[in-house]
Order: C-alpha cells, then sequence, then structure tokens
C-alpha cells in the first residue's frame, strides 16, 4: 500500500495533516502571484518539477498494481468482465456529461449578449492547439494503444500503453503458474520501495502546489476571470451540480455518501487544484481506494484507463464552451447542429485521450469538424482556460473515484466494512 501520511507525531499537530500544507500552499500562490505576479509567474517551474516527479512513479505504480493483481486472479475470464463493466460504466457517463453541458449551455446561455464578431478575433492566438487538434484521430487512439516495444511504452510515461503491457504480463505470469511465482514475488518485493517513494515524493506536494498556483495568478490575473465570470461560473456551478447530484445518485444508489467520498480523498482534490492536473494525484486515489475496499486489480484496471475515458469534467466543458463561443459570436445553432457537435465531441474526446492540455486541443479538434462554430472563438476563452482547467481535472478525479467503487461493486470485489470505515475516518490509512 501506498503511505501518503506522515508520522503520527506530525499528524498530531494540524500542519503535520498533507492537505492543510496544500491548502497553504495554495492560499500562499495566490497571494504571492496577485501582489507579486513577476515572481509568481516565474514559479511555474515548481509545479513543472512536482508534476514531473509524479509522472516518475506513475508507470511503475501502475504496472506492479496491475501485473500482481491480475496475476493473483484464480478466474481471468473476470479480467474481461471488469474492463468491460467499466468501459459501459465510462462511456455512459462521458455521454450524460456532454448532456449536462449541452444543456446547461441552452438554459443559462452564458455567452449571449456579447455580439463578438468572429473576424475581430485573434486566430493565431489559437494556431498552436489547432495544429495539435489535426493530429486526434480515434483510429489514431487505438493504434496507439499498442507500443512500438515494451521499453518503449515506460519510456514515454503513456498511461494506456502502460496499462495495455501490464495486462498483457500479468496474465501471461498468471497462465504459466508456479514457474512464475519468483518473478510475482519480485514485483511484490519491488512496490515496497516503489510505493515508499511515492510517499516521499509526495511530501513536495506543497511546493509543487504553491509554484503552479503563484504563476497562474500572476500570469492570468485573477481580473482575468472577472472577464468571463458568466461561463467560469457556469462551468464550475455545472460541475458541481454533476458530481453532487449525478454521481451523488449513483453513489447512493451503490450504498455509499458523495459528500464523504468527497471528504476521503480531500488531499487528491487539493492537489490537483493546486497543481491544475489530476495525474498528480493517481498514485495516491489508487492507494486510497484500495484502502477503502475496492480490490487491487479493478482499482489497476479502473482508475487509469478513467483517466483517459471517463473525463467527466472535459466533456461537460467541451460541449458547454462551444455553446458559449457560437452564442458570444451570435452564431445560429440549430438542434440538428447540436446533434452534430455533440456527436463529434463523443468521439473527438475519445480520440484525445492522453494527450496533454487534452481539454483545449479536443475542443479545437472538435470546431473543426463543426462548421457552423468558428474556431477563432477560442480565442475568447484562451484567457480563462487555465483556470477551468482545474475545475476539469477535480471532476475527472471524482468521476473515476465513483467508477472504481461502482465496479469493484458489480463485481463483488467491494470490502463494504472497510469502504465503511474509511469513509467514516476510521480505516488503517493507505
Amino acid at each position: 500500500m501506498i503511505s501518503l501520511d506522515v508520522t503520527a507525531t506530525q499528524k498530531s499537530h494540524p500542519f503535520g495533516h498533507l492537505y492543510v500544507q496544500v491548502i497553504i500552499a495554495i492560499i500562499a500562490g495566490i497571494l504571492l502571484g496577485y501582489f507579486h505576479s513577476e515572481i509568481g509567474s516565474n514559479l511555474k517551474i515548481l509545479g513543472d518539477m512536482f508534476i514531473k516527479l509524479v509522472k516518475l512513479v506513475i508507470t511503475p505504480v501502475i504496472f506492479l498494481t496491475v501485473t500482481t493483481g491480475i496475476a493473483d486472479m484464480s478466474d481471468l475470464q473476470k479480467l474481461g468482465r471488469v474492463a468491460g463493466k467499466a468501459i459501459v460504466y465510462f462511456l455512459t457517463f462521458s455521454t450524460l456529461a456532454l448532456v449536462t453541458g449541452l444543456s446547461i449551455a441552452n438554459l443559462i446561455q452564458p455567452g449571449a449578449g456579447m455580439h463578438i464578431s468572429p473576424t475581430s478575433l485573434d486566430a493565431q492566438a489559437i494556431e498552436v492547439y489547432a495544429t495539435k487538434s489535426h493530429a486526434i484521430s480515434f483510429i489514431g487512439f487505438l493504434i496507439n494503444i499498442i507500443p512500438d516495444t515494451i521499453v518503449g511504452a515506460f519510456a514515454q510515461g503513456d498511461i494506456l500503453q502502460v496499462l495495455f503491457v501490464s495486462i498483457l504480463f500479468g496474465t501471461a505470469l498468471g497462465l504459466v503458474g508456479e514457474r512464475g511465482r519468483p518473478v510475482l514475488d519480485l514485483l511484490r518485493a519491488m512496490s515496497f520501495p516503489i510505493f515508499k517513494m511515492t510517499a516521499m515524493l509526495m511530501k513536495m506536494a506543497p511546493i509543487g502546489a504553491f509554484g503552479a498556483m503563484a504563476f497562474t495568478i500572476g500570469k492570468y490575473g485573477i481580473a482575468t476571470i472577472a472577464n468571463l465570470a458568466v461561463l467560469v461560473g457556469t462551468f464550475y456551478l455545472t460541475s458541481v451540480l454533476f458530481v453532487v447530484i449525478v454521481l451523488g445518485a449513483v453513489a447512493h444508489y451503490n450504498g455509499f455518501s458523495i459528500l464523504r467520498l468527497i471528504r476521503y480523498v480531500k488531499e487528491e482534490l487539493l492537489l490537483v487544484l493546486g497543481t491544475s492536473s489530476s495525474e498528480a494525484a493517481l498514485p495516491g486515489l489508487m492507494a486510497k481506494l484500495e484502502a477503502a475496499g475496492c480490490a487491487r486489480p479493478v482499482v489497476g484496471l479502473v482508475v487509469p484507463t478513467g483517466y483517459s475515458f471517463n473525463l467527466d469534467g472535459t466533456n461537460i466543458y467541451m460541449t458547454l464552451a462551444a455553446m458559449f463561443i457560437a452564442q458570444a459570436t451570435d452564431t445560429p445553432l440549430s438542434l440538428s447542429d447540436q446533434v452534430l457537435l455533440f456527436l463529434v465531441a463523443m468521439l473527438s474526446s475519445k480520440g484525445a485521450a492522453g494527450v496533454t492540455g487534452a481539454g483545449f486541443i479536443t475542443l479545437a479538434a472538435t470546431l473543426s469538424v463543426v462548421p457552423s462554430v468558428p474556431v477563432a472563438g477560442m480565442a475568447l476563452i484562451l484567457g480563462v482556460d487555465r483556470f477551468m482547467s482545474e475545475c476539469r481535472a477535480l471532476t475527472n478525479l471524482m468521476g473515476n473515484a465513483v467508477a472504481t467503487i461502482v465496479v469493484a461493486r458489480w463485481e463483488r470485489e467491494l470490502d463494504f466494512a472497510k469502504l465503511e470505515a474509511a469513509l467514516e475516518g476510521k480505516g488503517d490509512s493507505p
């Protein structure tokens, strides 16, 4: 298990808790970025270095968790069932998130009344994103899941490629039986130092959050949000409602509380808030879900796959932002246009899985296919995209946490006693 807590002596003091340290770091970063914007905008390196440190251990954590979990499975058909149920869940709720964004945009109409001419927009500002979007295709995404070499998957740090190799190797290791036992024992032994290293790196989270937040405020300024406050506010409100109402209903039906789950993963949520990266919280989320009673094979399969296929926050953003641009530029969209937008967004959201800056790039890919909405309109939201990326990542993380518990319950691989204890704060720390 990954130990993310500090020592008992440290925890006895309020400042010994990681989430308290991250909160203080975020506040300090905001203040520095606001009052000393030049200094704050130069601290991006701290956030970037922390995220790179976390990415350093993501691939071995996924490989060891998935491989050992699958190798221990007595029934390998269960592997197919878990993967199949996870994909069905992901497709269902990704679609629901797209519909939610589209519906809220029609209801609130955050871009109405701006009357901006597309010809007056700076198309060059989003040219780099539009260029990247042309490389996105669903077929290309499927082909890219298979790495050129086994080592290449780990060298590039592609989560889906590492997951693919892990599943193949874990299956093969389980099939060879006793002859593979020494290898399995070695991988289990390797887990301890890798997970300990992860715990050591997590103590650097406040520094990373401080640097990333100071950069965001120093570079873009809080005033940037005010210029597009309706869009940003609508997106945050929509995401909160999606988590509390939609995911909350799913959680309630499956026997747990979404609010208690949020409290349980608060350290990971704050880490995502500070760094705008959901990957920064991946190792900790996997550890906590396993500590909450989800079987290791389920956690190892569902969480990494969900990071590519179950992007609820990104999907809400895509349809909401596209509709905002149409409204702001007085571009009328008929029902058929909105249906086309929805269908293209559904495909492009899967094609961009694993792409850095996927939210903005996927939006560019979607608008380039839907001729009604001007791609140049993306220049309107470029300034506030950084602030919305935090909400995207937070919603994505909660969606994957709920998905993992639900799939584990469907497979009867969920220990309800451990889940209840964890959500009550009485379980063993991961």
